[in-house]
């Protein structure tokens, strides 16, 4: 099953005892061994975010993000797990499970109700 893996940063977050923090490139590298990471990035700020939106057929174009949030998407992974056990083992090993969230989606393909 596919799963679509947000990176969240938290702004508010101050950090503690980071003994133990595993490394992004080495948890990339793991993932990727696997065949667990299908891919994935980082995504700029949202102050570099435009929203669309269309209401009553006008096109309305918005820069920056739509919703005011605390945690900020600083990127994401499409993962391939057996089951949400596993997506969650898997988030839990990234850098950003430390010092932000990590919010797992299952992918919804069209045609399944």
């Amino acid at each position: 099953m596919k799963y679509l893996m947000l990176v969240c940063v938290d702004p508010d977050f101050t950090p503690g005892d980071d003994d133990g923090k595993p490394d992004v490139d080495d948890w990339a590298g793991e993932m990727d061994g696997k065949g667990i990471r299908l891919m994935g990035d980082r995504t700029r700020p949202a102050s570099a975010a435009t929203t669309v939106r269309v209401r009553n057929r006008e096109l309305l174009v918005t820069d920056g993000p739509f919703t005011e949030t605390k945690d900020v998407i600083a990127g994401f992974d499409v993962l391939e797990c057996e089951d949400l056990d596993q997506a969650i083992e898997v988030a839990s090993k990234h850098p950003m499970a430390w010092a932000g969230a990590i919010e797992l989606r299952p992918v919804w393909p069209w045609g399944d109700e």
